[in-house]
């Protein structure tokens, strides 16, 4: 019987709750800090748009396409 109370002591409501909060909060924080630590992404690298049609060899395009599957191991 003391067994019992003992195991219940350990996994209470209130436990349970105060340690989802500090994980919530933990990964909000770590979110938090993670945004701000990222570089900026560089302002107009691409040019304008609409971009101008291309037409491509479809042959290239394979070869080039399985040369860099067989380089960069799938």
């Amino acid at each position: 019987m003391e067994n019992q109370k003992e195991e219940s002591r350990l996994y209470s409501r209130r436990s349970i709750l105060t340690g989802s909060a500090l994980v919530l909060g933990a990964g909000i924080a770590g979110r938090i800090t993670k945004a701000y630590s990222e570089p900026k992404p560089a302002a107009d690298t691409a040019p304008p748009l609409p971009w101008k049609w291309l037409k491509l060899d479809p042959l290239e395009a394979g070869r080039r396409s399985y040369r860099s599957y067989l380089e960069k191991k799938g």
